[in-house]
């Protein structure tokens, strides 16, 4: 068996294992109410990181204003709590005539 078979391998346990821990310890396991509020800001905090990452970069470059315009009125839209296909045109109209307009 070749190491890149066996790495697979090891993480394809490693996976299963860390997804059957959640059903497995849940209601056995009680988490003080600041962890669970860490732990949740945690989830914002990464989340925000991983839009701010793919609205900001484009193969390790800055992306232009288009796109980090055309996620700020997506937002906008899903805060105002609009239908989630005029959330996705509203954005995706944005950066495109941006785009036509030159701003990248």
């Amino acid at each position: 068996m070749s190491a890149t078979v066996a790495m697979m391998l090891a993480l394809a346990v490693g996976t299963y294992a860390f997804r059957l821990v959640g059903p497995v310890l849940y209601g056995r396991v009680e988490l003080r109410p600041k962890v669970r509020e860490s732990m949740s800001a945690g989830a914002i905090v990464l989340l925000a990181a991983l839009l701010a990452t793919g609205a900001m970069t484009e193969g390790g470059d800055f992306a232009g204003w288009a796109r980090p315009v055309g996620v700020v009125v997506g937002g906008v839209l899903a805060w105002r709590r609009a239908p989630f296909v005029v959330v996705v045109l509203g954005a995706a109209v944005t950066t495109a005539v941006l785009r036509a307009a030159g701003a990248g």
